[in-house]
């Protein structure tokens, strides 16, 4: 039972992004580059908020619950700051990188899009972060133990399944509209960005009532994510060809760098 668990959890979470990824830049090696450097990008952000807020939390009165609360919840917002931060500073290289990618190349179009650029660093922001959330959890899937055996929820391991398949697809959708929003210097975009990874970052202090963190972390989702095709250039249109298998320029493989 528990290997179930532990393989059905990991599927959940994690099987749109690899099939993404198997599809859509497992084929190029210049998309999968750049998605371990977003990844790393990621990972660094980790790094300098958990350093703060082990320092934070060394300096504090351990006894004092209410100032650990307050410390957790200072420590998520510092991480989604930091996490934003660093997309911007990867945007700024990736676009460094492009014009030196362009000046490289023979051909008069730049190698790999902005667009395609935030398709890939999104879903490297993603992997990592879902990593990080739910491969504890995987772990301790594996038993032994029974979960919920003392009265509390047995849905713990698969409702944080669910939530990092939703914080993946995030990240993705996240990236898209980001660096959409930096190149055209719409700022109430890139706000709207962080303010709705905050929201969804402070849900999870809903738990154990896991319908209260995700339902609306999917609601969020499902609308950064029409956002997003909207930013990539999706209309009902396209969308329509791409359902019915009649788009030959499905997904990235003969997007058109802008």
């Amino acid at each position: 039972m528990t290997t179930s668990v532990f393989f059905g959890c990991t599927f959940i979470a994690f099987g749109p992004a690899i099939s993404l990824f198997l599809f859509t830049i497992a084929r190029d090696p210049l998309r999968v580059i750049f998605l371990i450097a977003g990844a790393f990008f990621w990972l660094v952000s980790l790094l300098l908020s958990s350093l703060v807020w082990f320092i934070a939390v060394q300096i504090s009165d351990k006894n004092n619950a209410s100032q650990q609360k307050g410390l957790l919840i200072f420590g998520v917002v510092l991480s989604v700051l930091l996490q934003e931060t660093f997309r911007f500073g990867y945007y700024k290289l990736l676009k460094k990188a492009n014009e030196g990618l362009l000046a490289l190349s023979q051909e008069d179009t730049m190698p790999i899009s902005m667009r395609q650029l935030a398709y890939v660093s999104g879903l490297g922001f993603g992997f990592m972060s879902g990593a990080f959330s739910v491969v504890n959890i995987l772990a301790d899937s594996l038993g032994p133990g029974t979960i919920g055996i003392h009265g509390d929820s047995q849905h713990y391991f698969i409702s944080s399944a669910f939530m990092t398949l939703a914080v993946i697809l995030l990240h993705m959708f996240w990236g898209v509209v980001f660096f959409e929003a930096c190149e055209k210097q719409r700022w109430l975009s890139l706000a709207v960005v962080v303010v709705s990874h905050l929201l969804v970052s402070c849900l999870s202090f809903m738990n154990p009532h896991y319908e209260g963190s995700l339902i609306p972390a999917y609601l969020i989702m499902f609308l950064m994510g029409a956002w997003a095709f909207s930013c990539a250039g999706g209309s009902l249109r396209n969308l329509k060809l791409c359902l019915t298998c009649k788009d030959k320029d499905f997904l990235l493989a003969n997007h058109r760098p802008r």
